[in-house]
């Protein structure tokens, strides 16, 4: 969606057999940069540019990932609820055998919500597929009262950086 309405011409690639990883003893940067450059590297086109990309949302010192079930994402919904996180966005770029990675970092502070106001959000957004169980792109002011950084990078494409990245692997 971002990259469609930010012009750019692109076709989307499936890195199949790329599990993300989240090791403890990574860093959350870290953690992102490794997975966006696993996912890069299993789509490797001579012709074109590659962009791998992770997004993980960190709270209390750990990454959270994307919720198991929707039981998992309520609590995961709770513990965000009417605090701050950082959304980190790992991007690896590959053309012509120039490899380039960068993190962004987003500082996202959430509404206090109540239960019932959480769960129907969640019912709303589906959030199996989703870095901390919350939809940034349709959010609408609904959980997240403010960010410092790339609202994009939340969304899961940090674009202001990804266009300045770009110029290095024409």
């Amino acid at each position: 969606m971002l990259l469609a309405e930010h012009g750019y011409r692109f076709e989307v690639v499936a890195p199949y057999g790329v599990e993300e990883i989240a090791p403890p003893d990574l860093s959350p940067g870290d953690t992102v940069l490794a997975n966006a450059r696993a996912k890069a590297r299993a789509v490797v086109r001579p012709d074109a540019a590659v962009l791998g990309v992770d997004t993980e949302v960190f709270f209390e010192g750990r990454v959270l990932g994307k919720p198991r079930d929707m039981d998992d994402a309520f609590a995961m919904l709770s513990r965000l609820n009417g605090r701050s996180h950082e959304v980190y966005s790992g991007c690896w770029l590959i053309r012509d055998g120039t490899e380039r990675g960068f993190v962004e970092i987003t500082r996202v502070h959430f509404h206090q919500r109540t239960d019932s106001e959480l769960r129907a959000y969640l019912a709303r957004i589906h959030p199996l597929d989703k870095a901390g169980a919350y939809a940034a792109q349709n959010d609408n002011g609904e959980m997240i009262a403010r960010f410092e950084g790339s609202f994009t990078s939340v969304i899961g494409l940090p674009m202001e950086a990804l266009a300045r990245e770009l110029a290095y692997v024409k």
